[in-house]
């Protein structure tokens, strides 16, 4: 870690929770001698206890008991991994609300108390691939917050896609069965491009919604910290009057919901598949904490029956237009985890953990879901696994639940039953804080069916996909295309493009031309036209423009002009997000007028051009210095590097000399720069921004205001950066002419 690393993460320490208070008295910290697991103190731990006369090596012996327990305790260290949602990363903070806005809905004090700070623990995760797969992957991913309440725990075990694959939650086994690599050759990993996922969706058309938002852009997203959450499932709030509310949660980014684009998402599966994790713990350690607000959709339940879809059914959204969302909390994320296996790996997670003051409903995804993440969680980690550090609630939890491998608790009395003569652990009523269970009426026939609005499939993926803008909506196309292309029975490549028919008829036209399904000649269902703005990524770009925590890259070679470098890479930091130099080596890279190889007057490259890819980064710029420019134009890794960027539609800055370099060795089709390497005049276009000269002094106060007015180069090119991506660049055909 460097220097700003460890400082970062010690101010990060500073940020205490009773949490990280309670996962103090379970840390240990690194000492200068070595002991065995019974705390005696080791003398040798290299060399097996054995037989030899100094010449010839002997057997070796069992009763060296150091290294029988080494090894032992090696070959246990693995506990079963998760089904789904094995790959995962985490970290703490904090939850306060705003105010007590939500006090009409709950009587949780989590969501009323604005004097509270909730301590949290958050796990990011991807669905269909094993611990060591790729992070970059296209896939559903989970977004599960632990709330350590004074009244207990409480689980969000949610998603970064509202809705799911299946309304029922008998189908579990079937959709991960599917999903998962096939059962003969258990491939592929981290892929659902497969026959038999395509082949489930295609004959459950309940998943045809939750397939819309897979294949989009959401199933690549840039960061953890650029994703949305859902709760997924419907959950009821009971106020301290007894009423209750239907309920859905959200999250909501504050640097905006943000993706890469498919071919940039492929490279990093191989370049770096550890990006997400990294990219987590560097805006942690940076001071660029992630932050969400929560809001929540609300329905009363005089009104359950007031929609055209079933509010219970976890395939449907609840449409903004019909139920706006209230934001009425916040959720920061601001210290990295001490270890990861004992906190990341061994969290759980249950539906069924709520707090008094919110409930569940009869949402039969979350009916099924409550009873088996508790059946998962103690089958994984033992019946005690609510007592692991990371786990165990922050207030006391008194019951006479007892024994079971691991116990950790230590229990006094002399009884374990309730109830008792000495009315130990009683009951509590709910006036007095205990949960209540609202007393809800239920008939009907006890029978296996659906309900009629559960029959209705398509109306929201239709919705979902009328809503995308034009780059988004061929994005999907393009997604769906590769998946099936992947999939090498026709059987299941010419059903699901008839099944997209009754979404969209020139998606499934598109889709069946591309993949060679049969092409349709006229739509299956009428498209209702309808849209929703919330349900594209454009909707969340932030009001205020920003690059926290983006990753800049400056691409240099020796020669380069040393003052733009220092003044740019102070704007940058001025502007929360970080510059990385690139150059021919890692180490010292030297600018205009230094003796190269002298160890002085340069610069300390970062990565050497063949260490790193373009795809690491968010933009770049390619500061002046003939020489520089010169190195760079004769090197095609660095004319690959900029191409790349350029396809993937990344903002491109460049000053003098690099201007040169873009126009006459990169050649970027359909660019105009500027031409005039003496004018202070700055150029953008379609996210490239040149400019001739800078005026050094002006950068620092340039960097301060991001707009698309200002004529500064780096406020302008900040402005470019803070837009993510130039997808005009697709949508006028230009990344298609760039060989990358």
């Amino acid at each position: 870690m460097s220097i700003t690393g460890a400082i970062k993460q010690k101010i990060t320490a500073l940020a205490e929770s009773d949490k990280i208070a309670d996962l103090q008295r379970d840390i240990t910290t690194p000492q200068h001698f070595l002991t065995n697991d019974h705390g005696v103190k080791a003398s040798e731990t290299d060399n097996w206890l054995k037989v030899q006369d100094g010449t010839h090596t002997g057997p070796s012996l069992l009763e060296d008991h150091f290294a029988r327990e080494k090894i032992t305790r090696f070959d246990h260290e693995r506990i079963p991994e998760r089904v789904v949602h094995a790959r995962g990363a985490g970290a703490h903070g904090y939850f306060k609300v705003f105010d007590d806005s939500a006090k009409k809905y709950t009587s949780a004090p989590v969501l009323t108390d604005p004097s509270r700070t909730t301590p949290t623990f958050v796990r990011f995760s991807t669905v269909q691939g094993s611990r060591g797969s790729a992070d970059t992957v296209r896939d559903v991913r989970g977004f599960a917050t632990k709330f350590y309440t004074q009244e207990g725990n409480w689980d969000i075990v949610g998603n970064d896609i509202p809705v799911f694959f299946i309304q029922d939650a008998i189908k579990f086994p079937d959709i991960v069965h599917a999903v998962k690599p096939e059962p003969h050759n258990e491939v592929p990993t981290g892929q659902s491009a497969h026959n038999n996922f395509w082949d489930f969706v295609g004959l459950q058309p309940e998943s045809a919604h939750m397939v819309m938002w897979a294949m989009s852009d959401r199933g690549i997203p840039r960061s953890y910290r650029m994703m949305q959450g859902f709760g997924v499932n419907t959950y009821t709030l009971i106020n301290a009057q007894g009423e209750r509310v239907f309920v859905k949660f959200h999250w909501i980014p504050e640097l905006g919901v943000h993706s890469f684009v498919w071919d940039e998402a492929l490279k990093i599966c191989g370049q770096d598949p550890d990006f997400h994790r990294k990219d987590l713990q560097e805006a942690i350690e940076t001071g660029a904490y992630p932050k969400w607000t929560f809001a929540i959709q609300t329905i009363a339940e005089a009104n359950e029956h007031d929609f055209d879809f079933d509010i219970l059914d976890a395939t449907k959204l609840w449409p903004e237009e019909l139920v706006p969302l209230q934001s009425i909390g916040e959720m920061v994320l601001n210290r990295m985890v001490d270890e990861y296996f004992t906190e990341v790996e061994q969290v759980a997670f249950c539906t069924s953990h709520v707090v008094p003051g919110i409930g569940f409903s009869d949402d039969p995804l979350l009916q099924g879901r409550n009873f088996s993440y508790l059946d998962t969680q103690t089958s994984r980690l033992g019946v005690n696994w609510q007592e692991l550090p990371i786990n165990r609630p922050i207030c006391p939890v008194m019951n006479y639940q007892r024994d079971g491998q691991m116990r950790h608790k230590i229990s006094q009395g002399t009884v374990n039953y309730w109830p008792n003569r000495k009315e130990e652990f009683k009951p509590v009523a709910h006036l007095d804080g205990g949960y209540y269970d609202y007393p809800q009426k239920v008939q009907g026939i006890k029978q296996r069916a659906r309900t009629a609005k559960f029959q209705e499939h398509y109306n929201q993926a239709q919705l979902f996909y009328n809503s995308l803008s034009e780059y988004e909506q061929a994005h999907l196309a393009s997604a769906i295309s590769f998946e099936l292309s992947h999939c090498d029975d026709a059987a299941v490549y010419e059903g699901y493009t008839k099944l997209l028919n009754r979404i969209d008829f020139n998606l499934a036209k598109q889709v069946a031309i591309n993949v060679g399904g049969i092409v349709p000649e006229a739509p299956d269902s009428k498209n209702h036209g309808k849209k929703s703005s919330p349900l594209s990524q454009l909707y969340y770009v932030p009001k205020q423009p920003t690059i926290k925590s983006r990753r800049i890259a400056i691409l240099v070679a020796d020669g380069f002009n040393m003052a733009q470098v220092e003044a740019l890479r102070a704007a940058i930091k001025a502007g929360s997000a970080t510059s990385w130099v690139i150059g021919p080596r890692r180490g010292w890279v030297y600018p205009d007028g230094a003796v190269v190889g002298s160890g002085k007057g340069g610069v300390w490259a970062d990565h050497h051009y063949e260490g790193q890819r373009s795809t690491l980064y968010d933009a770049f710029i390619i500061p002046g210095g003939a020489k520089s420019a010169q190195a760079l134009a004769q090197n095609g890794r660095t004319i690959h590097w900029v191409r790349e960027a350029f396809g993937h539609c990344k903002a491109i800055g460049a000053i003098g000399e690099g201007v040169a370099f873009l126009r006459e060795a990169v050649m970027l089709p359909g660019i105009e720069y500027q031409t005039n390497l003496n004018s202070s005049n700055v150029v953008t276009s379609l996210g490239v921004v040149t400019v001739g000269q800078v005026d050094l002094t002006s950068i620092a106060a340039d960097s301060v205001s991001i707009s698309s007015s200002d004529k500064g180069f780096v406020s302008q090119f900040a402005n470019e950066v803070s837009k993510h991506r130039c997808y005009e660049r697709e949508i006028q055909g230009i990344t298609k002419m760039v060989a990358y």
